[in-house]
């Protein structure tokens, strides 16, 4: 099977840190590279190709790509790879007035009820984030970024919403992320995660709407712009 060529923009990172399952950790890369839009909708990308770019075998990429096809972020193509799934218009639409109707909601509500020093936990994802939009790496930016939306909602109490809002994030597609990155605007973006911390910590519900709203504008209207 000869690999496919390499997508455009910077390569996934190699494997290391935190999990001890390669598996898990290339398909953690490989999704946060489907959503930043580094791995394109309708191309079909190899296992051997893709583990050129990790720095592994071939097995532990096969294994994660078939969990993506799970999710249905990617379908199977015998003999040849894996085929990242399309994504609309329209869908992209749905998926961003739910997370608004879920996530607007709820992180206003956390004004009034998150424990300081939880929400303080969250100030290095939000700085992580900061500095990958700052060196570019929008691979580390989409694993920080659902580290700390994830994080965030899960003060709510209600692991079945983080579940659905973290399964919306996995389908959308952040195709602008490269011109933001390129252009500077993706640092401004980045830095309303702490902007956001600073509302609730100040207990501001007001001030949490507002950058909640402008956040989540930027996935729909700046983000999932087609280049």
């Amino acid at each position: 099977m000869a690999p496919s060529a390499p997508a455009a923009g910077p390569a996934l990172p190699v494997l290391g840190g935190k999990k001890s399952s390669y598996r898990e950790r290339v398909a953690d890369a490989l999704r946060a590279a489907l959503i930043a839009g580094e791995l394109r909708p309708g191309e079909v990308y190899s296992a051997p190709g893709l583990a050129t770019r990790f720095g592994v075998s071939a097995t532990p990429v096969r294994e994660a790509m078939l969990d993506l096809a799970k999710e249905g972020l990617v379908d199977t193509v015998p003999n040849k790879g894996f085929r990242v799934t399309v994504v609309t218009e329209k869908q992209l639409d749905e998926y961003t007035h739910v997370r608004a109707l879920i996530e607007i909601p709820t992180t206003v509500g956390l004004a009034r009820t998150a424990d300081p020093v939880s929400l303080e936990a969250l100030r290095p994802a939000a700085r992580e984030i900061v500095a990958a939009a700052a060196a570019g790496d929008l691979v580390a930016y989409v694993e920080a970024d659902t580290r700390f939306h994830l994080g965030l909602l899960a003060l709510a109490g209600n692991a079945h919403l983080v579940e659905v809002v973290g399964d919306l994030r996995k389908r959308a597609r952040l195709y602008g992320l490269t011109a933001l990155a390129e252009s500077g605007r993706l640092l401004s973006s980045a830095q309303e995660h702490l902007e956001l911390l600073d509302a609730l910590l100040a207990r501001d519900e007001a001030a949490v709407h507002t950058v909640m709203t402008r956040h989540l504008g930027h996935v729909r209207g700046m983000w999932a712009a087609h280049d």
